[in-house]
């Protein structure tokens, strides 16, 4: 598997890029996490004998790529979750799709239940007395290249609900390349999904600043053609 990338550092966060295929933190499968990578990467670059603090402030799923923030001190975390939870973060996402999306542009609204655990959750289109626990989540796309029947969309969630990105594209007909889970007909060629955490805003919990953080996309061919692609066309990430 691809190692992780540090893409910001200070003294209270860490920004690192992950590799798809690779757990944020520990489940029952027992494989290593992004966690405990960054832990070990804070350990050797400081010195620091014994427990490091280091906790995600978010989470990717397994074959998802792209940026993940993690807190380096109690002070920050907090602040940071708080941010996530007022809706403060800014979250760009890029995905590959199959299908042209009939606008170009637009706004997609679900009720997503999570459902049972390891199961695909539903995005539906209206509340349901069916699905009581289900929560709304929105997100912006708009179509940012075309290339061989493939498309690329730039995607903004305004909410973070589990699989959200997965399970409202796949609802409007336009399930990510490789995301078997959520309707895709190919398999994953690179160990994950074609849906890549490009970047993070926010104003940082403790300085006050603007920061953004941006992760390069997995270095696979097709991710590769796709960038070259916008580049060509003058299309900017």
């Amino acid at each position: 598997m691809v190692s992780p990338q540090v893409i910001f550092e200070d003294n209270h966060l860490l920004g690192l890029n992950k590799p798809a295929g690779m757990l944020v933190h520990e489940d029952s499968t027992g494989d290593a996490t992004l966690e405990d990578w960054g832990k070990s990467y804070i350990a050797h670059q400081y010195n620091k004998k014994g427990n490091v603090f280091l906790t995600p402030c978010h989470r990717l799923d397994r074959p998802v790529s792209g940026v993940c923030l993690f807190a380096r001190t109690s002070k920050s975390l907090p602040r940071v979750q708080e941010l996530f939870r007022l809706r403060q973060v800014k979250k760009v996402y890029y995905a590959v799709v199959s299908t042209r999306p009939e606008q170009l542009q637009g706004t997609l609204e679900h009720y997503i239940d999570k459902g049972e655990a390891g199961q695909p959750v539903k995005a539906l289109s209206r509340p349901s007395r069916r699905h009581p626990k289900a929560k709304h989540a929105t997100l912006r796309y708009e179509l940012a290249a075309e290339m061989d029947q493939l498309f690329m969309l730039r995607v903004e969630p305004d909410t973070g609900r589990p699989h959200q990105i997965r399970a409202q594209l796949a609802a409007a007909g336009m399930p990510i390349r490789c995301d078997l889970k959520y309707g895709a007909k190919l398999k994953p060629d690179f160990g994950g999904i074609y849906l890549h955490a490009w970047s993070l805003s926010f104003i940082h919990p403790v300085k006050k600043e603007m920061v953004t953080m941006t992760a390069d996309p997995p270095n696979t061919v097709l991710w590769k053609k796709l960038a070259g692609f916008m580049e060509s066309t003058g299309v900017e990430y």
